[in-house]
């Protein structure tokens, strides 16, 4: 036998015993926020314990259910196929195929796995569970008609164990979990070639289901449970093999299922629960409307389940496969990614940065996605579906402007990049811009600048390309907005990296003649040269040089006209809209100074509203039709962020969107642009004291919206020199790793707080 036997030596159950039942039972003291000897509760424990998912009713589906994971390993956990079990799905985000003479989304096609199932002796009658966001831990009881079941389960933060604890009363002692494999093949039936062939059958043996892959490689889900008394421990691994011998898969899976039994469960508890706390003290959101706060702390729970800087970045479903699979298997990079992983910059997570990760490690891969005949290596593309490492498939390419082969991947490249400008904007850490942000935006730029051609009024015209979901256009405002903020940030990172780069002048060109976007007089920015927006439009595509390239800004009055056009006609028809389109909405009209309009905007989403068959699930899940995703959700969190804070050509604003229905908030270590960390308070409808720690030593202009007499002192109380730049801006000489405190007469800093509720509010999950 490849494992050993499931019952462990009477000291090891004893120990056990000692260590895992007892101490991870979750008492109802250990889910009470931590008070100091004063009996004052830590707020950041506070918010986010408030904050946890409840279920009341039995959830059937990936729509309802709790989930878990680690940015690699997901499960959740729901109703099973008969009255009388539970399905835990086992999903993993780098398990997919590795055919790549097919298309990303079916080549590389993310792979379903399997789920555990737990077995009662009676149908199941009640259930009471608990999402503790806190701890990343589900809690609760399964009522049956012969008894009950308590468990406890968790996604080991660091060592990727799932890990499940079941306690039976009587007339249940016998619940016990079992392992279902399913098909190792694609769910997508979008342009599924007809010789198309599922992976083989897994070899199961004793304790684990070897997959292999027609590719070579594979993976092993091991697992093994361990009893004291009636209580149970189950411990599961998977591990992912290409290349590789799937042999070495199935040894190393084992063995990572016996360390983590041998080692004290207690401990692992501990280590798990320390990564998620430190993780939520890196920043602090207090709002009145609790349920949106809610909702914000389950995006920050669910991006740290979902990715993690050195692992995969976020594909439809982040780790979370559906039983019924659907067509969105791989990574979607015209719109999805891009949407899903901004609110990592502002709520100050770096460490989940996968999508910088990706492009510095699979930069490599490219070229593969760019025509043949321009594959001078001088250029790159980004097509899609893609898998995490960037690969769109062998036979795939973008296609080529101008031609019988438009896509609408053209952009793809350079909108990403867009997001790892700004973790460097975030960051001011020069070797993102240096390593990544400059030599793949180069080449980004360079392919695009094969199809930009001289027009007879001088200026320089893009030949025809698709804007993402609508129509195909001739001067693009999507592709050409892309274009202009390109060679701008390659003009201003070559001043700053000191690089003397002969490409330079041709951007300075491209800057200088591209051409601008076409216009109506009455609706604003149009799709592209002789094609307006007619009809409902879910995409922003030809609105992204408002959001997010803020190539045009709110504080120009020269911009207000072209930017309210723009975007009243585009919110007018609102048929075809999605869920992504009304956090967008929000987020854009944060920008323009319309808090009212963008507290509607999204609280229409989050209130579960439904266009076009599409909505938000009661897990904060998101469902389109069929299909099921996670990115518009995760983009809700960056349109609270936007209320809050803004940062945009060397401004950083302070509660610059918040609604009068929100007389107060409490910020604390959100990240801007320039490496700010702004801590803040309003109470009352007013901004009592701002606090700005500067890691960078940029220079500072805040927009503080505080009326009366101000004092800007560093954190000992020493006056720092700053210049009034209008009533409410203030420009403030903040060296590197210096705090700014701005207070007005009768205020001063304070801890961060849980600002007052407006009311009661409804549990995320199934709460009744």
């Amino acid at each position: 036998m490849r494992r050993r036997d499931v019952l462990g030596s009477a000291a090891g159950t004893a120990l056990w015993l000692a260590a895992s039942p007892t101490a991870w039972a979750a008492p109802a003291s250990a889910s009470a926020p931590h008070r100091n000897s004063s009996a004052e509760a830590d707020p950041y424990e506070e918010t986010v314990r408030a904050a946890a998912m409840v279920w009341r009713r039995l959830p059937t589906s990936w729509q309802e259910g709790p989930f878990l994971a680690n940015g690699r390993l997901g499960a959740q956990l729901y109703a099973g196929r008969t009255a009388n079990t539970l399905k835990l799905m086992l999903s993993h985000s780098e398990v997919q195929d590795q055919r790549g003479q097919w298309r990303g989304g079916i080549g590389y096609s993310r792979l379903p796995i399997g789920c555990f199932t737990l077995t009662f002796a009676g149908g199941i009658t009640a259930v009471d569970w608990t999402l503790e966001l806190y701890d990343a831990e589900l809690r609760g009881t399964i009522t049956t008609t012969r008894g009950s079941v308590t468990f406890s389960a968790l996604v080991h933060s660091e060592t990727s164990a799932l890990l499940i604890s079941t306690r039976p009363s009587a007339g249940e002692e016998e619940a016990a979990w079992s392992f279902q494999w399913l098909q190792a093949a694609t769910t997508r039936t979008s342009g599924k070639p007809a010789d198309y062939t599922p992976n083989p059958d897994p070899v199961v043996g004793d304790g684990y289901v070897e997959q292999p892959l027609l590719a070579g490689g594979g993976w092993t889900t091991a697992w093994r449970e361990r009893r004291a008394g009636t209580g149970r421990l189950l411990a599961a691994h998977l591990v992912y093999r290409f290349p590789g011998r799937l042999s070495e898969a199935t040894d190393q899976a084992i063995r990572n299922v016996e360390r983590t039994l041998a080692t004290d469960t207690g401990r692992l508890i501990a280590r798990h629960r320390d990564w998620w706390h430190r993780y939520y003290r890196r920043s602090f959101l207090s709002v009145p409307d609790k349920r949106l706060q809610a909702f914000y702390l389950i995006q920050l729970y669910k991006l740290a389940s979902a990715t993690r800087a050195d692992g995969p970045t976020i594909s439809e479903w982040g780790p979370w496969f559906p039983e019924v699979g659907n067509n969105w298997t791989a990574v979607w990079w015209n719109l999805n990614v891009q949407i899903g992983m901004a609110p990592i910059h502002g709520s100050n997570h770096p460490e989940l940065d996968s999508v910088t990760g990706a492009f510095r490690r699979f930069e490599q891969n490219l070229p593969l996605s760019m025509p043949v005949d321009y594959r001078d290596g001088k250029g790159y593309a980004l097509g899609h579906p893609s898998d995490w490492q960037l690969r769109a498939g062998d036979t795939y390419d973008v296609g080529i402007p101008g031609s019988g082969r438009i896509s609408d991947n053209f952009g793809n490249l350079t909108w990403a990049l867009h997001n790892v400008w700004l973790a460097y904007r975030h960051s001011m850490d020069r070797a993102i811009l240096r390593d990544v942000v400059y030599p793949i935006l180069a080449k980004a730029i360079h392919f695009y600048d094969h199809f930009l051609h001289e027009g007879g009024d001088g200026r320089l015209h893009l030949l025809k390309t698709r804007s993402p979901e609508y129509a195909d256009a001739a001067d693009c405002t999507y592709d050409l907005s892309l274009i202009r903020w390109g060679v701008r940030t390659l003009l201003e990172s070559a001043r700053l990296l000191h690089i003397d780069d002969p490409r330079a002048p041709r951007w300075r060109d491209i800057a200088a003649r591209l051409t601008p976007y076409a216009e109506d007089p009455a609706a604003g920015v149009m799709i592209g040269k002789d094609v307006p927006l007619a009809d409902s439009h879910r995409h922003h595509s030809h609105l992204l040089w408002l959001h997010p390239l803020r190539e045009r800004s709110w504080d120009r009055a020269g911009d207000r006209d072209v930017m309210r056009r723009s975007v009243d006609h585009w919110v007018s028809m609102q048929q075809r809209w999605h869920g992504y389109s009304y956090a967008v909405a929000s987020s854009m009209y944060s920008v323009m100074d319309a808090p009212e309009k963008a507290l509607d905007s999204l609280t229409f989403f989050t209130d579960l509203g439904v266009v076009d068959n599409c909505r938000m699930t009661v897990n904060t899940m998101y469902r389109e039709g069929n299909n099921f995703a996670v990115e518009s959700p995760l983009t809700g969190a960056q349109s609270m962020l936007d209320m809050v804070v803004q940062s945009h050509e060397g401004v950083v604003k302070v509660f610059p969107s918040v609604s009068t229905r929100w007389p107060d908030a409490s910020i604390a270590n959100l990240r801007t642009q320039g490496a700010f960390l702004i801590d803040a308070d309003r109470a009352a409808g007013a901004t009592r004291w701002i606090r700005i720690h500067s890691e960078a030593g940029a220079p500072l202009v805040v927009d503080h919206g505080m009326k009366g007499m101000l004092s800007v002192r560093d954190e000992h109380g020493r006056p720092l020199p700053w210049r009034s730049l209008t009533p409410t801006r203030a420009a403030i000489q903040l060296p590197r790793h210096a705090t700014a405190v701005i207070t007005t007469k009768g205020t001063h800093p304070s801890p961060p707080r849980e600002v007052p509720p407006l009311g009661t509010w409804t549990r995320w999950g199934l709460p009744r």
